[in-house]
């Protein structure tokens, strides 16, 4: 059962990172007119630090497969991988159109519908 944890939407337009903890929902939107490649590993950080939050084997992260931008989605795969190895989380991954809105109602309703993947990451690239 996935009860906290951190979840990418990075595919190139409107790239949000939400984080649950013990039922709260915290979500960070990236500027559009920065570089935002060069701040997910730093907001990542400055996310669990804030809101006192340890990543743990306990912990799970989502990841949106695509479609989307070839570059943000090998980031916020390589990300959430590095994190895998080193901290043992759980990871799943997930397909933009299953999402909808960017809102926890809608990542619960993708984990309960069972429209997750678990440490299967088949990335769909847009050309």
């Amino acid at each position: 059962m996935i009860k906290d944890f951190l979840v990418f939407n990075c595919i190139g337009k409107n790239d949000k990172i939400g984080l649950k903890v013990n039922k709260n929902f915290f979500i960070h939107d990236f500027d559009r007119k920065v570089n935002n490649y060069d701040q997910l590993v730093s907001t990542i950080l400055n996310l669990t630090k804030k809101y006192k939050v340890n990543i743990s084997k306990d912990f799970s992260i989502l990841v949106n497969n695509g479609p989307g931008s070839f570059s943000s989605i090998r980031l916020s795969l390589a990300v959430a991988k590095g994190m895998k190895i080193s901290k043992k989380v759980s990871l799943y991954g997930f397909k933009n159109t299953d999402l909808g809105q960017f809102s926890l109602s809608n990542i619960e309703l993708l984990i309960k519908k069972d429209l997750i993947q678990k440490n299967l990451i088949k990335p769909l690239y847009i050309s």
